[in-house]
């Protein structure tokens, strides 16, 4: 069975141009999924039975598995039997009887006005890290960014004089998002005092660049985040979306349209995006709680 994981790989980024992170997750989801199944004798396509899925799923989920994390399972094993299908390796489809673990939709965990501000602050040094680091989380807390389209973006895809910048997201697909006058000030500031001097010649095509000179990686980047925060005395948990979930309910709750906000972030469902609106109506909910006489 595993000879189909290698071809259904193949495919997911000839025909759905999916990112290395996401193959790479649908690679080891389903490389347990296919050991599960040969432990079972399962050695061809239409010997699978939608029972031998049911009790992955339930081996999963007494492994610990949480039912978010077993939802993308399911969805991973529902592409690779499409897939089968589709290419003829097999001649039915036994997942389509299987249901999704029900899941509570988590709420993202934002920063509110002033831990941003806090985090910013924390860069207000002069040596080039601090003028680099601030110019990185400006731009990113200004775009909305995610963590790896910071880190791949490159020089030419941001223009500062119009106000710009072009990303490639997920299914790559591009999007353009405005900048901010603050953000354009600091990547400006970062470009002459930072950037100049370690690539005098114009090599690197990224615009962010490691003290090494290289491009800089999404680990190095969030370790960057992580060591800001503990400067700011910033007690939310933050993760490597965590200014971008920032970025959107922020924009919100100051009155941007949901659709406005849907193609800066790049969602290529409005009900991806309409999780911020849950999250401005908690913070009403707390604000009546703790505010309001009857609250």
């Amino acid at each position: 069975m595993n000879r189909f994981l290698d071809l259904f790989l193949a495919w997911l980024v000839a025909e759905k141009g999916l990112a290395p992170n996401t193959r790479s997750a649908y690679a080891a989801d389903l490389g347990r999924y296919l050991n599960f199944l040969e432990a079972r004798q399962r050695l061809s396509p239409d010997t699978i039975c939608s029972s031998d899925i049911a009790e992955f799923l339930a081996q999963e989920r007494e492994r610990g598995l949480a039912p978010r994390s077993r939802g993308r399972l399911l969805s991973a094993i529902r592409m690779f039997h499409r897939f089968l299908l589709i290419e003829r390796y097999a001649t039915v489809n036994p997942v389509t009887v299987i249901e999704a673990p029900r899941t509570l939709q988590k709420l993202p965990s934002f920063l509110t006005a002033a831990e941003v501000d806090a985090l910013l602050a924390a860069t207000a040094g002069q040596r080039p890290e601090d003028i680099r680091d601030r110019a990185m989380l400006e731009l990113l807390y200004a775009t909305g960014l995610r963590v790896s389209e910071l880190v791949n973006l490159k020089k030419r895809e941001l223009n500062l004089e119009v106000g710009y910048l072009m990303t490639v997201g997920k299914g790559n697909k591009e999007r353009l998002i405005p900048v901010g006058e603050t953000a354009r000030e600091r990547v400006n500031e970062y470009l002459e005092r930072v950037r100049s001097r370690q690539d005098p010649e114009g090599v690197q095509p990224y615009l962010f660049l490691s003290r090494l000179g290289g491009g800089m990686t999404r680990q190095a980047f969030w370790n960057i985040i992580k060591k800001r925060a503990l400067l700011a005395g910033v007690r939310t948990s933050i993760s490597p979306h965590t200014l971008r979930h920032s970025f959107a309910t922020h924009l919100l709750a100051g009155g941007a349209d949901l659709r406005s906000v849907q193609m800066m972030l790049g969602h290529a469902d409005l009900s991806t995006t309409q999780i911020y609106t849950h999250v401005t109506q908690e913070r009403l909910k707390q604000l009546h709680r703790q505010l309001h006489p009857r609250g």
